[in-house]
């Protein structure tokens, strides 16, 4: 253990590469550390057809050395459906080769991803029923059926 480490220089070190990588201190007030719960940084392995950014970082432990980041147009309505399959099976460690490095080949019955839309007003599916209701709620107005 060298004096570094035994003084916790060594985590400043790495800090202050983070902040770099992110792209000042600018950035990671204002945008990183506000969107994200954790400041990290890793090598880019890709990008997907929706903006999202895929990072790994291997001195982070196994499950939680890969993540996303989102494009600025999502800012905080993220969720996971937004993740097309192929990277979601990179990010869950079910293949150690990205979509970049090993295209995924969908059958051409598969349709393409799309975003769980039910956040959206005007897109979101409202099911109805084509039954009756056995019961019919009192306006009021209206006078006493006989």
């Amino acid at each position: 253990m060298g004096l570094t480490e035994l003084l916790g220089i060594d985590k400043l070190i790495k800090f202050g590469r983070i902040i770099k990588q992110i792209g000042g201190v600018r950035s990671f007030s204002e945008d990183v550390a506000f969107r994200m719960d954790i400041t990290r940084a890793g090598t880019l392995v890709g990008e997907d057809k929706f903006g999202n950014k895929y990072y790994e970082d291997n001195s982070f432990f196994m499950p939680r050395n890969r993540w996303v980041q989102y494009p600025d147009r999502v800012w905080l309505d993220y969720d996971a459906s937004q993740i097309p399959p192929e990277w979601y099976r990179w990010l869950h460690h079910t293949s150690d080769k990205t979509p970049v490095e090993q295209p995924f080949n969908n059958p051409k019955w598969v349709l393409d991803h799309k975003e769980n839309l039910s956040i959206i007003p005007e897109k979101k599916y409202v099911p109805y029923s084509t039954t009756r209701n056995k019961i019919e709620g009192w306006q009021p107005g209206q006078s006493k059926k006989a």
